[in-house]
């Protein structure tokens, strides 16, 4: 089963800053575009933002705009994202899915691949 495995989740204080990772052990997702989406108890899965792996472009949403990046040295290798700025809304579980072929936008039904994630807490 593919899966992506997602780490450098914990716990920060509002203002606070994490870098998440993701990596692909098997080394069969390279080639794929790869989303960052959250999810926190009781709620659904919201789209954070995306990274393609052609040229590395990246996107988030709005709502977390010039608080999170996201970012890879090289796209088919590590994807990072970056919270600065942490709020109580940023707690979720983070999760590192690749983007189902011919794919790129903010649906999560369109990723695959999703791992355990890893747990984001911003709380005094």
């Amino acid at each position: 089963q593919v899966q992506l495995v997602e780490s450098g989740g914990g716990s920060v204080q509002p203002g606070g800053s994490l870098r998440l990772s993701c990596v692909d052990p098997g080394g069969i997702s390279t080639d794929y575009g790869k989303a960052w989406i959250r999810q926190a108890p009781a709620k659904d899965r919201g789209f954070v933002g995306v990274i393609t792996w052609i040229g590395g472009a990246s996107m988030v949403t709005n709502s977390v705009r010039g608080r999170i990046t996201i970012s890879s040295y090289n796209p088919s290798s590590t994807v990072y994202l970056q919270l600065n700025s942490g709020h109580a809304t940023d707690t979720s579980r983070y999760y590192c899915p690749r983007a189902r072929r011919g794919f790129i936008g903010a649906d999560t039904n369109g990723y695959d691949a999703w791992g355990r994630g890893t747990q984001v807490t911003v709380s005094s």
